[in-house]
Formats: C-alpha cells, sequence, structure tokens
C-alpha cells in the first residue's frame, strides 16, 4: 500500500498519528511506501513518526529518509536534502526531518537511499519554489523470492516530475526484478508508466481525500509481479490523500 500521510494531519486541524496507525493496521500490508512523514517536527508533536507506526504495525524493517533535513520554519523551501539516510530508531538520533519512509513485514537485505534532481535542473527554466525529492529502495527477501521496493514523492512541476522519472528508472535498471514503485507521484494518468516503460497497478482517484477524481497516486511494477485485483483506494481518516491498496503475487500469477 501507499499514502501521502501528510504527517498524519485530521481535516487541516490536528495530528493523530494513533487513528493513522489504527487505520493502517487494519489494512495488514506488507509492504507500507508513506509520504509527507514527520520527524522530530513540533507540528507533529516532535514524533519519529516512522518508528511510531512501524512498531504499531508489527513491521520487521522500517527506513525514514529525509527530503529536508532541520524543522521546518519559513525557511525550509531553502533547504537542500541530506545525501544519507536518517536513522529512526525511536530515540530521535538524527535531526528533524521531513521525506518519505518504507515499512516492510519481511527481511530487507539492502537499502539505498536516493536523492532526486530538483530545485537546479540543468537547461531548465526557473520554475518556482518545490521542496528537495529523494527516493528510498529497499531489496527484500519474501518467502516467494527477492521483491525492490521503492517509494518516492515527486514535484508537481511538470518537467521536474519527468527528469525524476528518467533519473528514478535509470538509477534502478540493474534493481533485481520484480520491481514495485509506490508513492505520490503527483501525476495524472499514465505518465509515470510511459517515462519508465513499467505497467501501472492503480486506476482508481486518491485525491482528494473527500471526494477523489485525480489519481496522482501510483503502484508501478516490472518484472514478474501481477495483481490479483484491482487497486483500491481507503480513505484512512488522516490526510488529504487516500491510500491505495493492491494484492499482488509474485511470478505469473498462476500459482496464486
Amino acid at each position: 500500500m501507499t499514502a501521502n500521510v501528510q504527517h498524519a494531519l485530521v481535516d487541516g486541524r490536528h495530528v493523530d498519528l494513533d487513528r493513522l496507525g489504527a487505520a493502517l493496521a487494519d489494512l495488514d500490508g506488507d509492504v507500507v511506501a508513506l509520504q509527507e512523514v514527520d520527524h522530530g517536527q513540533a507540528r507533529s508533536d516532535g514524533e519519529a513518526q516512522t518508528y511510531r507506526l512501524a512498531t504499531a504495525l508489527g513491521m520487521a524493517e522500517h527506513r525514514f529518509v529525509p527530503a529536508i533535513r532541520g524543522a521546518l520554519d519559513p525557511a525550509w523551501r531553502r533547504r537542500r536534502a541530506p545525501r544519507t539516510t536518517t536513522g529512526d530508531d525511536g530515540r530521535l538520533p538524527a535531526p528533524p526531518g521531513y521525506g518519505v519512509a518504507l515499512l516492510l513485514r519481511h527481511p530487507v537485505r539492502a537499502w539505498h537511499p536516493m536523492r532526486l534532481p530538483g530545485l537546479n535542473l540543468p537547461g531548465l527554466p526557473p520554475l518556482g519554489v518545490d521542496e528537495p525529492r529523494v527516493a528510498v529502495a529497499a531489496a527484500v527477501a519474501t518467502p516467494d523470492g527477492p521483491l525492490t521496493v521503492v517509494t518516492t514523492h515527486l514535484s508537481k512541476s511538470e518537467p521536474w516530475k519527468r527528469e525524476q522519472l528518467r533519473r528514478l528508472r535509470y538509477r534502478l535498471r540493474h534493481a533485481p526484478r520484480p520491481l514495485v514503485l509506490l508513492g505520490d507521484l503527483n501525476t495524472r494518468g499514465d505518465l509515470p508508466a510511459r517515462r519508465t516503460g513499467w505497467r501501472e497497478l492503480v486506476h482508481v482517484p486518491t485525491y482528494p481525500r473527500g471526494r477523489p477524481w485525480l489519481r496522482i497516486d501510483h503502484v508501478l511494477a516490472d518484472g514478474p509481479v501481477v495483481a490479483t485485483a484491482a487497486a483500491r483506494a481507503v480513505d484512512l481518516g488522516v490526510s488529504d490523500h487516500r491510500a491505495v491498496v493492491v494484492d499482488v503475487v509474485l511470478g505469473d500469477g498462476e500459482g496464486a
């Protein structure tokens, strides 16, 4: 499953991490990809949100990767993403941050954080203010074999998101297959599938949460991985997005 959780914000008024945790636990996903996750931010009570959610879900592995390092303040948009992954063990060993996270039920053999192009793309005109963008990939050992899982949150600006998709495809070209990319790609329609050559598994609107009509949250697959049913959009009771849930099997699906 994937969800832009907007740091567990409820109707723009208050943060309720317990509510988010309970909603995610009810869905019982093996792979949970999250975007707009806070770490040690005042607006979300200083919580290590990734650790709290991973504990609530009983996940074996979790990793938070900040797109923005430091406390969110009027100058936050000028901060650059770190070059390394921030740890998140519940004791807040790292500076405050804001970014993406993966929570996984099965062991991870390797983590691969990535910083994506943005803010200063060579050859492109100024596009206004945006935030840094990152991704994180995990090489997961599932009972059915290896799986590469990736999550990201792409730019809203059209030239940037196209370049970010191109960079992801390039960086993941040698990653073991099957591969699944999940996240808020800030892109309607089939552009992500066209830019990557991977298969789209989501065909339901996810935004805005109350009355969704835009499909901007995606799950893309490459290699032997098959959806066993249509993806569904789920209201978690937080954020301005709905979550996307899709059941898959590794292989051609004949043994499911």
